[in-house]
Parts: structure tokens; sequence; C-alpha cells
């Protein structure tokens, strides 16, 4: 392949075990999913939380000062907050 182009996909192996693989298996039929699908979304969600629980923000005093200010301020009424609020929660349905 030439060095300019890249491959649209990588192959990623692994050793597992056949009561892992079938439980997988099983999870990714009840999911609509195949095997490839679910193991890489799993994957993907698992690193997305990975490295989401490790983020640092970093502010100066001034910065962290107007950050937790924000927090801590009541939410300004604005339309789609109030569409939110008028929405019916999903588990209420």
């Amino acid at each position: 392949m030439p060095a300019t182009q890249k491959a649209k996909r990588d192959t990623l192996n692994i050793r597992i075990k056949p009561e892992l693989r079938g439980l997988i298996d099983r999870a990714a039929e009840l999911s609509g999913k195949n095997r490839t699908d679910f193991v890489l979304d799993a994957a993907r969600v698992a690193a997305e939380d990975a490295l989401l629980d490790r983020t640092v923000f970093v502010f100066n005093a001034k910065a962290y000062a107007e950050f937790l200010t924000r927090l801590d301020a009541p939410p300004r009424p604005n339309a789609r907050l109030r569409r939110s609020l008028q929405t019916t929660a999903p588990w209420e349905k």
C-alpha cells in the first residue's frame, strides 16, 4: 500500500476463553449486532470513560472562581430549558 493511503480498518487479535466468547456472542445477538461491532462498541465506551475520568482542567485562581460561581448559579430560563422541563421523562411514560 502506498505511504499516502491509510488502511480503512486495522485488525485487533485477542485470546478469549470459549465461555466468555459465548457470553459476548449471546449479548451481541440480543443487541442486534455482530460480535465485532458489539466488542468494538463496548471497548470504545470503556476507552472514552477511562479517558474522561482522567481529564484534568487547569484554571488560574480567577478562572476557577468564575467556574465555581457559574456552577453554583441557578440555571437561566430559556426556551430549551423550558422545553426540557415540560418533556415527560422516558421512565414516566
